[in-house]
């Protein structure tokens, strides 16, 4: 494709009707939007923003820029509707006084030190995974692995039993799904369902957890329920939806998280075998595998006042979709920026966001990052990713659905 052809492309992208091959691989859009249309307008009004330096100092300002998405999931969802209740209650699309409540509590509960209490657990986790894969000739690297991984993980963080586990990953993936730019009525009402039945299930989990309390500096939930003091309760709504948002934000990122890195190494046969020969970079690998492949491709911002962004004026209360996985690529901040490199440093990404919403569960899903690609690629160092690979399908979150493998 000639530069003329991708200024045009570029100049013309619309979220809620992409070009065909977006979805399934949008990256030399993104190289695309970062030349030719870095601040691009949409047909709805919204605007999309593909540079480093403006999602960074988007996501530092709180004052300008927020995420309160009221207005936007109003006409989306239908106010008052399930998925409407969800997404304007849960911590990554609020502002404080109730982002600064929920966060609280749930960075009280991932310290370091609680966080270093999940590793022995962790690794047991991904060996019995492992255990349960050697031997077969073909497995599913995501259906085998890396999803059932978050969903153990935070199914332990809030203390969900082990039996009642299996509806998890579904309602995840339907509630998540809705947040794609444009939706079909059957992806609407499957999502509006997902909530209530994923509602009514918490209510009957708080309500147990309510009678026979669990230990609140490993159980999640119980410190939900308790707070952090008597003014810092959460209402029931807060409480049940913000459950549900733990479960969502640590699921599909993750899996995707270590989904995209299997297939990055499997891809880069000399990446592959830089970090067997050096286990020690598998930390490095899985920055590189959050700029290079962000499980999480966009967030989203309103301005609450008349804004200036690279000399483009921006009205008070315009949605802004951030490109993360664009400026990611960003060759202004990363030399050579469209190679895949483990050993990268520094490595500035944004695959977290930034500023007071920084991912608060990021410290987690880097450990389960490492974890389970470490543990993976020395168990089995042959691994070989087949075809067909069945991608997302997702705009906003990009990763795999199947990836079948011969180990």
């Amino acid at each position: 494709m000639n530069d003329i052809s991708l200024k045009n492309l570029a100049q013309n992208l619309d979220l809620t009707n992409p070009p065909e091959g977006f979805v399934d691989d949008p990256f030399p859009f993104y190289d695309a939007l970062l030349e030719y249309a870095p601040i691009l307008r949409q047909p709805d009004g919204s605007v999309l923003l593909s540079r480093h330096a403006d999602l960074d100092a988007i996501y530092r300002n709180t004052t300008l820029y927020s995420s309160d998405k009221e207005a936007a999931f109003g006409p989306k969802f239908g106010v008052g509707s399930p998925l409407f209740e969800h997404h304007t209650t849960s911590l990554v699309f609020s502002d404080p006084p109730l982002h600064t409540r929920v966060r609280k509590i749930m960075t009280s509960a991932l310290t370091p030190r609680a966080i270093a209490r999940m590793e022995p657990g962790l690794i047991e986790t991904v060996d019995v995974l492992l255990d349960d894969m050697e031997g077969k000739t073909q497995v599913d690297l995501i259906e085998d692995f890396a999803s059932t991984i978050p969903i153990q993980i935070i199914g332990n963080l809030l203390d969900v039993p082990m039996d009642e586990r299996a509806p998890l990953r579904d309602w995840s993936l339907a509630i998540l799904g809705a947040l794609e730019p444009a939706l079909t009525d059957a992806q609407l009402k499957k999502g509006h369902s997902a909530v209530r039945e994923f509602k009514a299930y918490l209510q009957d989990l708080v309500a147990r957890r309510r009678a026979k309390p669990g230990d609140p500096e490993i159980d999640v939930l119980t410190r939900l329920i308790r707070g952090e003091g008597a003014d810092e309760k959460l209402s029931e709504i807060e409480l049940l939806q913000n459950c549900i948002f733990i479960l969502n934000a640590g699921h599909e990122t993750t899996t995707n998280l270590i989904g995209n890195g299997l297939a990055l190494l499997n891809d880069h046969p000399e990446q592959r075998k830089r970090l067997l020969d050096n286990p020690d970079l598998i930390a490095s690998t899985v920055e590189e595998v959050l700029r290079f492949r962000s499980p999480n491709q966009f967030g989203n911002r309103e301005t609450t006042a008349e804004v200036e962004i690279g000399g483009h004026q921006i009205a008070k209360g315009t949605n802004l979709h951030l490109c993360i996985g664009a400026a990611n690529r960003d060759p202004e901040v990363f030399p050579d920026a469209t190679r895949f490199d483990i050993t990268r440093k520094p490595n500035r990404h944004l695959a977290f966001a930034g500023g007071p919403h920084v991912c608060v569960g990021l410290t987690l899903a880097r450990l389960e990052g490492r974890v389970a690609l470490g543990r993976l690629l020395n168990r089995f160092p042959d691994y070989q990713v087949q075809e067909p690979r069945v991608r997302g399908g997702r705009i906003r979150f990009h990763g795999y659905a199947s990836l079948p493998a011969i180990l």
